[in-house]
């Protein structure tokens, strides 16, 4: 909320530059928004009073949208459900081509709690709104220094949300059938709690109680970093309530959640080793169970191969004019270690256009192994080009080099590599 408030006063500061004529008026507003927003101190509910006090004098302000930005933002932080609709509904409805989908997501989400009857058919259109957003990103290069299958997965993941999302409003909407179309869908994309929460609530509804049981059991048993332990224990209390309308006592309710539990534990078993086929790195969690492909196409290397060695990880790109700089001076200190096998140093590329990398290694005549960084970035949250991360014998991070000072970098990182080896 800070940095949008902050955006709010240079627009003011901006715009009066730029148009002379508005000046005293934007200074006056502007002064106005400043001692209103003081006086609200860390007061989020204040905060959120000065600044719709603020709109209410001035209306028409050209720092209306913003305004409304922070307004959404300070509802989200305070659970403010009356304002979350109110202002998520205008940002969006303002703008049809802002993809904000935490935003869209909220909304939806706070919209099908809400007791207004036209609710739920403002929220099955931003559901469907939603579903296009995450479907314009299936076709892109993986983001976020993510693995091309750690991307689909999350993909796919963002598909299943909005869809079971697309599923609770056609419900609310009295389309039971529907409902259980939508969250059948989201379960096959990404199975998870909430997408089988979602098809057993409308399997319930249509009186199909053993299969409402079934998607319950896989509701409870399957692994969701989402689901809360409030979900489960509602989970667990609709099972027993299931299962004793099926078979009229409790008696082997256990042994069925155990079934469910290996069930979805095998199915989980094939998916992964479906999508390590497609891209090893999908589920890789540490750096170790990282696979890196060449650069030049020729072979992978296994980071397996690195345990016990110190590691010198330099994340490039061919856009990073620093990165030129950089790579003669890691060059310099390779030679040092040259006879030293227990010191390796891995050029790792950070680029989304793979295909400009072979021809730019040969222009820039940089010899050796480069290797594609694979969703490896991603696991160790590169955030900025160049970055050179030293591991240590035992796949320890000793020490992140983000940017570089020219004259004291080969000296800084002989020094580092040597206090990683000690360790």
């Amino acid at each position: 909320m800070k940095y949008i408030l902050a955006a709010i006063l240079i627009s003011f500061v901006a715009t009066a530059q730029a148009q002379p004529t508005l000046a005293a008026a934007q200074g006056t507003e502007q002064n106005e928004l400043n001692q209103a927003v003081q006086e609200a101190g860390n007061s989020q509910v204040d905060f959120i009073h000065a600044l719709e006090r603020h709109l209410k004098k001035y209306p028409q302000s050209s720092q209306k949208e913003k305004i409304e930005q922070a307004l959404s933002g300070a509802a989200i932080e305070t659970n403010d459900h009356a304002r979350i609709i109110l202002y998520g509904e205008k940002l969006l409805n303002s703008n049809p081509a802002n993809a904000d989908l935490p935003l869209i997501d909220r909304v939806t989400r706070e919209l099908l709690e809400d007791a207004n009857p036209a609710s739920p058919g403002k929220a099955l259109g931003f559901a469907l709104r939603y579903e296009n957003e995450v479907e314009t990103t299936r076709g892109r290069a993986a983001e976020g220094h993510m693995s091309p299958g750690q991307w689909a997965l999350e993909v796919n993941k963002g598909m299943s949300r909005a869809l079971v999302l697309h599923a609770r409003a056609v419900g609310n909407m009295g389309a039971p059938d529907e409902a259980v179309k939508q969250a059948t869908k989201a379960w096959a994309l990404a199975p998870g709690s909430e997408s089988a929460r979602e098809l057993a609530r409308w399997l319930e509804k249509s009186g199909k109680t053993a299969e409402a049981f079934e998607a319950y059991a896989d509701a409870f048993t399957c692994e969701d970093a989402r689901g809360t332990e409030a979900d489960r224990v509602s989970d667990r209390s609709k099972l027993g309530t299931l299962y004793t309308k099926l078979h009229g006592n409790d008696t082997g309710l256990g042994e069925a959640i155990l079934k469910a539990y290996d069930r979805n534990a095998q199915a989980k078993q094939v998916r992964m080793a479906n999508m390590k086929q497609k891209d090893p790195n999908t589920f890789a969690t540490t750096v170790s169970e990282y696979v890196l492909p060449a650069v030049d196409g020729h072979g992978v290397l296994a980071l397996t191969a690195m345990k016990g060695k110190t590691v010198v990880m330099d994340f490039w790109a061919t856009w990073c004019t620093p990165c030129r700089v950089q790579h003669p001076m890691i060059e310099n200190v390779k030679k040092k270690y040259a006879g030293d096998p227990s010191v390796v140093f891995l050029s790792i590329d950070s680029d989304d256009d793979h295909t400009i990398v072979p021809g730019f290694l040969k222009e820039m005549k940089w010899e050796g192994p480069s290797y594609f960084e694979a969703g490896l970035g991603h696991q160790l949250t590169i955030a900025s080009i160049p970055t050179i991360l030293i591991l240590d014998p035992a796949g320890r991070i000793s020490s992140r080099m983000t940017g570089f000072l020219p004259e004291r970098f080969e000296a800084m990182l002989a020094e580092r590599i040597e206090t990683a080896r000690a360790n």
